[in-house]
């Protein structure tokens, strides 16, 4: 073998990586059109392919972001490529044996929500997966952004770092990072601030009547008790985004970030000021709960098609049980409103039928055809994963704290599963979160899964609050039971939920009727329940609807009384150890309940 013969076998052959960069325009903002340019250098094969995402990690539910791309072209040289579609999300360009592409595209955005895109005169929003083409094979590579704002008045906000000595640009480890890292672009207000070392920023867009230092005083303490939880904070920058907006409410996780819409006026009364705050408190908890601690279904992401899981009631409801205690143990809201909250959530979920239809697993894993797809019978066929989740989550703390005398609680578990799972970012199978709940517990929970996970049993609240003093009481409606849920819609009185098993849904009364009169007399708007009360269990009465535009009459044999809301209570003469559990729950006597 000849000396250069050899040389050349022993040369290593750098790969020579594709460099992406994202311009993301907006030079006529007042028509929702975002003008996006590609510009792809070193891409190796001679077809390129590109796919756009049809869902977006925390929001379950397949939406299609491709519908609202249009005038898609591409460029090598300044010649036109030929392209085509090969499907509803795939694009694929014959590009030959250039070394550079251009793409250029554009997304209508006019759907205001955390998960979506929206573009008007007085801002620009968007989220990763609804804006941007994913390359196969090449998602692992850095890409860069440009934002070309249409004023240079408008500033940006993102998590992503910031290149510098390049205008507006930032960078993107990867493209699941790309996805995960929403831009706020406008006019909004911007207060920064810092927290344990850490750099954090509060954008807030549009007009109502929040109190920004209010809220920033409140976010501190919530990252605070977090932080305390699991730590410390596992980022050197967060961001909080804030929409206000009107009749909206709705949240979306991200690693470094959360994105929140919430009711411009929902801030002066207290009890909705909460509401929010629990907003805040879920998504900031999302950081460990599902971003960093993942089911392993969600540990390398689909973007073509769902991601499957049965977990999500310890991804979203835990995290909702513990979006409203963070508040009142951060010093936010004292005890009678986190009560009267969790009050509220059990009486939801004991007034949901589905409850004894859908077990929690299944909801979980059906969240992509069920919970965000809701319809006329979806209370009788499933129960909500956030909400039966946590209620489960409930027990499970309850249950490990009376063991282990309020030594260990289900904070031991979320910190574990930080350990053991979240730091590395390796997924955790069913089987495995089970056994970090049971290490801590100290007992074999099979049987509480068998049931209550991925079973139908009623969950018995009283056997777990028992030891804490506590017990679950119902209060009953005046009027005797109908089972429909009624909406004023124009006026008119529209049925909109019928319950299973009910006297309505028994007598034959469809959810859509427009409930007309009682007993041949016309029914007025919010009437219902004050006409019911004048009839007794068992009386059969003629109920009057429009179905389908047809008039009927149904002969409906009313049911006793069914409660209309539960309520926490203190036992009557708790024990000493009953009231020494309550204090290292929550940290306050038993007595504050009476």
């Amino acid at each position: 073998m000849t000396e250069s013969i050899a040389i050349r076998l022993n040369t290593k052959v750098q790969k020579i990586e594709p460099l992406i960069h994202y311009w993301v325009a907006m030079p006529q903002p007042e028509t929702h059109l975002f003008e996006v340019t590609l510009h792809l250098v070193n891409y190796p094969l001679s077809l390129l392919d590109l796919k756009m995402p049809v869902w977006t990690p925390g929001s379950y539910l397949v939406r299609e972001y491709a519908r609202n791309l249009q005038d898609f072209a591409a460029f090598a040289e300044s010649k036109p490529l030929t392209w085509r579609k090969i499907s509803k999300n795939h694009w694929q360009v014959e590009k030959g044996n250039v070394s550079e592409v251009i793409l250029r595209y554009r997304v209508f955005a006019n759907e205001l929500s955390v998960r979506t895109n929206h573009l008007d005169a007085t801002h620009a929003y968007f989220n990763g997966a609804a804006l941007f083409l994913r390359i196969p094979g090449y998602e692992e590579n850095p890409i860069n952004i440009t934002i070309v704002p249409p004023s240079s008045k408008w500033q940006i906000t993102t998590d992503l770092p910031a290149v510098k000595e390049e205008a507006n640009t930032f960078l993107a480890a990867d493209f699941d990072t790309l996805v995960d890292s929403p831009f706020e672009i406008g006019n909004h207000q911007l207060f920064k601030f810092e927290v344990l070392g850490k750099a954090h920023e509060l954008a807030i867009w549009g007009q109502g009547n929040c109190q920004p230092q209010k809220i920033l005083d409140d976010l501190q303490k919530i990252i605070k008790f977090e932080a305390q939880m699991f730590g410390g904070l596992p980022y050197q920058k967060y961001v909080f985004i804030l929409h206000l907006f009107n009749q909206a409410y709705g949240g979306l996780e991200h690693k470094n970030s959360c994105s929140l819409i919430y009711h411009r006026f929902g801030f002066r009364l207290q009890d909705k000021y909460e509401r929010f705050i629990q907003l805040v408190a879920h998504e900031f908890f999302h950081l460990w709960n599902v971003k960093r601690i993942r089911p392993k279904g969600l540990d390398v992401f689909d973007y073509d098609q769902e991601n499957y899981t049965p977990s999500l009631w310890f991804c979203e409801g835990t995290t909702s049980y513990y979006d409203l205690v963070i508040p009142f143990r951060a010093g936010i809201y004292d005890l009678k409103s986190y009560f009267q909250h969790l009050n509220q959530e059990i009486t939801k979920y004991l007034k949901t039928p589905g409850r004894k239809v859908q077990p929690l697993s299944e909801s979980s894993f059906d969240a992509w055809i069920k919970l965000y797809r809701p319809d006329a019978n979806s209370g009788n066929s499933q129960i909500s994963y956030y909400l039966k989740g946590e209620m489960v989550s409930l027990l499970l703390d309850l249950l490990i704290r009376s063991l282990h005398h309020n030594q260990r609680s289900l904070n031991d578990v979320m910190l574990k599963m930080w350990q053991q799972f979240g730091k590395t970012e390796i997924g955790y199978t069913p089987e495995q979160l089970q056994e970090v709940i049971e290490s801590l517990a100290g007992i074999d929970l099979s049987d509480f899964f068998n049931r209550y996970i991925h079973g139908l049993d009623d969950l018995p609240f009283n056997d777990y609050l028992e030891p804490f003093g506590l017990q679950l009481l119902e209060e009953c409606e005046q009027e005797p039971y109908l089972g429909v849920m009624i909406n004023t819609e124009n006026g008119r009185e529209i049925i909109k939920f019928v319950e299973i098993d009910s006297p309505a849904k028994i007598a034959g009364i469809d959810a859509g009727d427009e409930l007309l009169a009682i007993n041949e007399i016309k029914l007025e708007k919010g009437q219902l329940s004050d006409r019911l009360q004048d009839y007794q269990p068992n009386d059969t009465i003629k109920i009057t609807v429009f179905h389908q535009d047809e008039l009927r009459h149904y002969s409906v044999t009313l049911a006793k009384q069914n409660p209309t809301k539960y309520q926490l209570k203190s036992v009557e003469n708790p024990s000493p150890t009953q009231q020494d559990n309550f204090v290292g729950w929550l940290g306050v006597p038993l007595t504050t309940m009476q």
